[in-house]
């Protein structure tokens, strides 16, 4: 009896840990990719970018990236940049790559809107490249891609019109890791959502309209296919509920959203080589 109760057992677990992990999302195989290196980058074009006047705005991930930049430059005396935090015009009357944050977290429309202001200001007239990035808690699995997407695209629109000289650089969204092991499973036993699933579909969704819309057109800076892309040139993708989506690389990250040491250098060195051709 003790042997049937213990199989039954098994079994049980078994079935359960089939249901969660099924209902979670399944790994989906990706072909093998390669970014471009570092060291594509000529002596000249690290002398072209350093003469640049850059305005970046952001919240934490773009700090994360900011201080990739710094290790890069500490590591690569070919890179030199003065980055400064300012939103203060007079501050690029000389080269310089000025940042400092937009908006608020949870609330892309006020991203929009307080990069706008910023170039409006001032920066508009001062800048020869300019860019902004939304943030991975800008969205979730109930944000209206499509809406945020035409007030981005409206904005951008808008201040191409008023600032024909700026180059405007295009930013995917950010991601998060997905939830694995025990918490997870204790999560969809209990009926709540699993993170890094449903979410990190909608910041895809985004993503691939600003693709779609903007590559081959005009710089597109694709943090996402950086955050996504392991070491090995691998992504980590999946797909729940028959929708495709991509994750944060673990390796990448120290709380799941933010990168560490090895991310921001990833990011960093993608940045600096679409800032270099343009």
């Amino acid at each position: 009896m003790k042997n049937l109760a213990a199989r039954f057992g098994v079994i049980a677990i078994s079935l359960v840990l089939t249901i969660i992990f099924g209902c979670t999302g399944d790994k989906m195989k990706t072909p093998k990719s390669t970014l471009p290196q570092l060291n594509s980058v000529t002596a000249e074009k690290w002398q072209q970018l350093s003469q640049k006047k850059i305005y970046f705005g952001h919240q934490s991930v773009g700090y994360n990236i900011l201080d990739g930049v710094r290790d890069l430059m500490s590591a690569n005396q070919q890179i030199r940049l003065n980055i400064i935090e300012t939103k203060n015009p007079a501050d690029l009357d000389a080269p310089a790559f000025a940042h400092s944050p937009v908006g608020e977290n949870t609330n892309p429309k006020s991203k929009c809107e307080a990069f706008a202001e910023a170039m409006n200001n001032g920066l508009g007239e001062k800048t020869d490249i300019a860019f902004f990035k939304f943030c991975y808690i800008d969205f979730f699995p109930d944000t209206n891609v499509d809406e945020v997407f035409e007030t981005y695209k409206n904005t951008i629109s808008s201040l191409q019109s008023k600032y024909p000289q700026t180059i405007f650089v295009h930013v995917t969204t950010p991601l998060t890791t997905q939830q694995t092991g025990l918490k997870a499973m204790i999560k969809k036993i209990i009926g709540k959502q699993v993170s890094g699933y449903a979410d990190n579909i909608v910041r895809e969704k985004f993503n691939e309209k600003l693709r779609g819309h903007y590559e081959g057109k005009e710089p597109v800076f694709d943090l996402a296919l950086v955050e996504s892309t392991n070491p090995a040139g691998f992504r980590v993708g999946f797909v729940h509920k028959g929708e495709t989506g991509y994750a944060l690389v673990p390796e990448y990250t120290y709380d799941g959203g933010h990168l560490n040491e090895k991310g921001r250098q990833a990011a960093a060195e993608q940045l600096l080589i679409v800032l270099s051709g343009l």
